[in-house]
């Protein structure tokens, strides 16, 4: 397999140092030349995931998305989702064809409100069988240190899924594979909600205490959407076996909301020591997906009707002007 990344960020830079260590040469589409210059010379990248350094035999820089696209068999998408619809519209509409989508996207694109499947099934043709996601409670930082991590490769075709998580298995980086494919797209997103209320909590000066009751809650309002999502009306055997206390769903849910390397931790904690938005936006100077995420699933929610009070409070305090300490106060008389 010939591995191509979209994406220069911290996760993609993570991602292409677990591909090269584990003996793949990659295709890698970086919008600037001057990092791919510096990461010519320097070996690493200058801005994001700084720590973990490449051999640069194996890296095959390019600023032409096209390029990129074209001399891969498998494409690893992993720029924030608010950005995606504007890199995606510079490739032709075959440009995915009889090629694998891995994609390692965290929100839903704006536009349209679409999970980057329905989208790139909706401009690209890509089949769903051709499609996966890499996801998990998996921080760019300690991949960069080599500090053991699992990741979940899920895809509805069980044995390709396998085939390409193993291109990723490290020593310090364990694959498990899945096939929930819309559930674990739709936890990723809520997790980052959750970990910007956590964030808000924090910077409102609740304390542990508070925190896990809150997350506990948290976990128990994401089931109850990737159920009413999944389920529909009357689930199968299959969708009844789905392990929601599982690292990609629960797993990433808490690390998201208690790590220091959590932007969107960090994001709300802002945000709860009375930053607006935007300026919590320029201290940060990284995409928070949850504050993206939070409206999206407001919109989806429209349809899916699941009962969501957490993230809908989170996201009257980011779109709608609500004070964080009285949504807090909303939020309290809500927990068990």
């Amino acid at each position: 397999m010939n591995f191509g990344v979209i994406g220069s960020g911290s996760w993609a830079t993570a991602l292409a140092k677990i591909l090269t260590d584990n003996g793949n040469t990659i295709h890698w589409w970086i919008r600037n030349t001057d990092t791919i210059s510096y990461m010519k010379t320097r070996r690493h990248n200058p801005k994001y995931a700084s720590s973990a350094y490449f051999n640069v035999a194996q890296l095959h820089l390019n600023d032409d998305i096209q390029k990129v696209v074209a001399n891969s068999d498998v494409l690893v998408i992993a720029i924030p989702s608010a950005f995606a619809e504007d890199v995606l519209k510079q490739l032709p509409k075959d440009a995915f064809e009889n090629k694998k989508i891995i994609s390692a996207i965290k929100g839903i694109l704006p536009t349209e409100n679409l999970l980057l499947n329905e989208y790139l099934h909706k401009y690209f043709n890509v089949a769903i069988e051709n499609y996966f996601t890499v996801l998990g409670p998996c921080h760019a930082e300690e991949v960069a240190a080599e500090k053991l991590s699992y990741l979940t490769f899920t895809g509805v075709d069980e044995a390709t899924t396998k085939k390409i998580a193993q291109h990723f298995n490290t020593d310090y980086l364990k694959t498990i594979t899945n096939h929930d494919i819309l559930g674990v797209q739709y936890a990723a997103i809520l997790k980052n909600i959750y970990a910007l209320g956590a964030g808000i909590a924090h910077g409102l000066d609740y304390g542990d205490n508070f925190l896990s009751v809150y997350i506990a809650n948290a976990a128990d309002e994401m089931v109850t959407f990737l159920r009413k999502l999944v389920w529909n009306n009357e689930p199968t055997d299959e969708q009844r076996k789905i392990n929601y206390a599982a690292s990609v769903y629960l797993g990433d849910l808490l690390v998201t909301c208690y790590s220091l390397y959590s932007r969107n931790r960090t994001f709300g904690n802002m945000i709860g020591k009375g930053y607006s938005v935007k300026a919590a936006q320029l201290e940060l100077n990284m995409i928070a997906e949850g504050y993206f995420a939070s409206k999206c699933i407001h919109k989806a929610n429209s349809t899916v009707n699941a009962q969501i009070p957490i993230a809908s409070i989170i996201y009257q305090i980011l779109w709608e002007h609500l004070p964080a300490e009285e949504g807090f106060i909303k939020i309290e008389k809500l927990l068990i």
